[in-house]
């Protein structure tokens, strides 16, 4: 991806994020990121799209063979895990005494506008 300028995520490293599309879709189940993969706006998050690579045996793999792998998934796929609401949650970033701190958007009940 060819920007002129780097893109900001709200997802990071050993963030838990809830699948919300795809075949791995769990609303209620958290998991962690791995790596996050900002030029390619992508994720690998644990237990998630898992494939498997055929390997040659070389140096350092003597033996070679099938391994499992996790396969990096688009960063839309995925929706921080609010402990507090026990689901996925957008967040917005506030600043405060010159510290940016990401905090979770709630709903308002109120009868205010949507």
């Amino acid at each position: 991806m060819k920007t002129r300028f780097k893109p900001k995520y709200n997802i990071r490293k050993g963030d838990n994020v809830v699948v919300i599309t795809g075949d791995d879709k769990a609303l209620d189940k958290p998991r962690m990121v791995k790596q996050v993969l900002v030029e390619e706006s992508k994720v690998i998050v644990e237990g998630v799209n898992i494939i498997t690579k055929h390997t040659k045996p070389s140096a350092q793999n003597t033996k070679g063979g099938i391994i499992k792998l996790e396969a990096p998934i688009h960063i839309s796929n995925v929706m921080l895990w609010d402990v507090a609401q026990k689901k996925g949650a957008k967040i917005t970033r506030v600043r405060t005494a010159g510290k940016t701190e990401r905090v979770f958007k709630t709903k308002k009940t109120e009868g205010g506008k949507k």
